[in-house]
């Protein structure tokens, strides 16, 4: 029995180390341990609610929309505002922004490269390139010239980020025209990246860390002109992403269908939902909420009164199995102990169990609630693998990775919905974008998600400042290490089972670390 060790994992939004213990070629135990204490919570006490609004999004440099969002939620509950109409469908475009610049930026830069061989390239065939990017219904590029910017990298001896990649692996399958076209659409989604980027800019003030979506709804006051630059750069975002990013993920997928029969993971998935409709009804968002337990494919209602935080594992002092929205966060670091405690992230677990949080998780409860372009987007996508009719095989490696990919479309044809809904209020002149409160007392929470998952931000105010404050990230429910009793959390219980061809370079373990975007 041996023990393969990625630390630190590299091409992430943070610190993490993953432990697993690997048997006949085969993940038999795993331990991931975040390894860096970020205390937020602690930084708000005694702060003004507003102020949260703007220290929380600290939080993470990718998704700080969703942070601000769900912390100008916990004030808003907590002091008795109802946002209007207007800063809804404001909120909902900077927060699909934010989507569609996570979830490219997460498959090109992030995670292509476990499945995508570089150096492999080279040897692609021009002629041949062409061919099967029109063949896989996917966007061309000057491929010839991409080639030899790759072979530039080589020759110097300097492959700048593509250093480190385990090129050559066993487990790296695509043929080298296929390696080519990726290769290509990755400096690609670097501009659209941008462009996204560039919408939060626009509506936000900057990006990251935005300025307008404070207590209340929003500070941005949209014109015909400023929604007309709005427009120009999600069609720009959607077509790529419907031309491109999708025809990727298809014609790549096959190539790696096994992985549709490990990485599963714990079974329960959870969504707080995300993208409000006029009624403001968390049911009604564009990804509804709900949860699904024990891969029994049925929603369920959840009930935040039924999370709790165990911290048996984890680096805290803190009195254990808390509700967060009476959390506490006093760090307490020993020694790195796999028997003991092993990292900074809390355990929370809903009805006591783990929930696998993000895209899969979403796509799943809307799929099962009958949401009808989701519907459509995963049948057509199952029949095109081959594997129509089988929504449980999206529970895997393979399915995670399709479920994001997937969603990434879903949200940018919804955005194009909000911009004309919003293009029609300002033109209609009743378009309203505020709320004031003097509230100075209060509890709440936002509930929402972040492209990663499920985030849930609890605040207390007491005197007009924060009296307590805790946030739930999606990475502290995916990265969870074990609970007080000793069950694994959902990344730690996906790696169980995965075949490891090396143990010296366990990239199949990395591909499914990568697959929750921690």
């Amino acid at each position: 029995m041996a023990r393969a060790v990625i630390d630190p994992v590299t091409r992430i939004e943070g610190h993490l180390r993953v432990e697993v213990e690997v048997e006949g070629g085969v993940v038999k135990d795993a331990w991931v341990s975040g390894t860096l204490y970020r205390g937020m919570e602690t930084v708000l006490e005694g702060r003004a609610p507003a102020d949260a609004f703007y220290v929380s999004q600290r939080i993470c440099g990718v998704c700080p929309i969703s942070h601000g969002h769900a912390s100008t939620m916990a004030s808003e509950a907590a002091l008795g505002i109802q946002i209007p109409d207007g800063a809804r469908l404001v909120r909902n475009i900077i927060e699909g922004a934010e989507t569609l610049h996570s979830h490219i930026l997460w498959f090109y830069t992030l995670t292509a490269l476990d499945y995508v061989d570089v150096v492999s390239a080279l040897s692609a065939n021009i002629a041949d390139t062409y061919a099967l990017a029109e063949k896989a219904g996917t966007s061309t590029a000057d491929f010839g010239q991409v080639q030899k910017r790759i072979k530039t990298f080589v020759e110097g001896g300097q492959l700048s980020i593509f250093t480190n990649g385990y090129w050559g692996h066993p487990a790296m399958k695509l043929p080298a025209e296929l390696n080519l076209i990726a290769v290509a659409h990755y400096l690609e989604a670097l501009e659209m990246q941008a462009e996204a980027a560039q919408i939060i800019a626009l509506m936000g003030g900057k990006f990251p860390h935005f300025m307008t979506s404070l207590p209340g709804g929003t500070a941005w006051m949209p014109t015909e002109e400023k929604l007309g630059g709005i427009l120009f750069r999600w069609k720009r975002v959607r077509d790529w992403v419907a031309n491109t990013f999708i025809p990727d993920t298809l014609a790549i997928a096959p190539f790696y269908i096994e992985a549709a029969t490990y990485g599963k993971g714990c079974g329960n998935f959870l969504s707080w939902g995300c993208f409000d409709d006029a009624s403001f009804d968390p049911k009604k968002r564009a990804l509804p909420r709900g949860m699904i337990v024990g891969g029994k494919l049925e929603v369920l209602e959840p009930d935040v009164a039924q999370v709790k935080e165990y911290v048996e594992h984890a680096w805290y002092d803190s009195p254990s199995a808390l509700n967060p929205a009476q959390g506490k966060t006093h760090a307490k670091f020993t020694s790195y102990d796999t028997n003991d405690r092993y990292s900074w992230v809390k355990a929370p677990r809903l009805n006591e169990l783990p929930m696998e949080v993000g895209p899969l998780s979403r796509m799943l409860v809307a799929y099962l609630d009958g949401v009808p372009q989701v519907k459509s987007l995963i049948d057509t996508t199952l029949a095109a693998l081959g594997v129509a009719g089988k929504p449980e095989i999206l529970v895997s490696l393979l399915g995670r990775i399709a479920a994001r990919n997937l969603e990434t479309l879903y949200v940018a044809d919804e955005m194009g919905k909000w911009i004309g809904e919003l293009v029609a209020a300002v033109k209609g002149g009743e378009a309203k974008f505020f709320t004031e409160s003097t509230a100075t007392d209060g509890e709440g929470a936002g509930l929402w998600e972040a492209p990663r998952g499920a985030l849930g931000h609890f605040i207390s105010v007491k005197g007009g400042k924060i009296a307590n404050y805790q946030a739930v990230t999606p990475s502290t429910w995916d990265l969870s290490p074990r609970d007080a009793a000793g069950v694994r959390g959902p990344m730690e219980e996906a790696l169980i089972g995965a075949p490891i061809a090396d143990v010296e370079k366990p990239l199949e373990a990395l591909r499914i670390v990568h697959s929750f975007d921690p």
